[in-house]
């Protein structure tokens, strides 16, 4: 049972989006905290701050859409 498990909790961290780490960084916090914060808030608002993660998820993912990569530093700033 403990090694079903855990395949469950691998499948699901190789197919995140980031968001929570994203966040975290962001933050400066840990992943796990921003977790459980989705986690608590989604049994409380009933689901929808999982609809807002998946929004952000899907903003992550195509960010090069939106412009939302890092600004290239020049030689000076080195």
């Amino acid at each position: 049972m403990r090694k079903f498990i855990q395949k469950i909790v691998f499948f699901f961290e190789m197919r995140s989006f980031g968001v929570s780490e994203w966040w975290a960084k962001k933050l400066g916090v840990r992943t796990t905290k921003v977790r459980l914060f989705f986690i608590y808030s989604s049994f409380i608002a009933l689901g929808s701050p999982l609809i807002i993660y998946l929004g952000m998820g899907w903003i992550l993912e195509n960010k090069h859409f939106f412009g939302l990569r890092k600004k290239r530093k020049s030689i000076w700033e080195l």
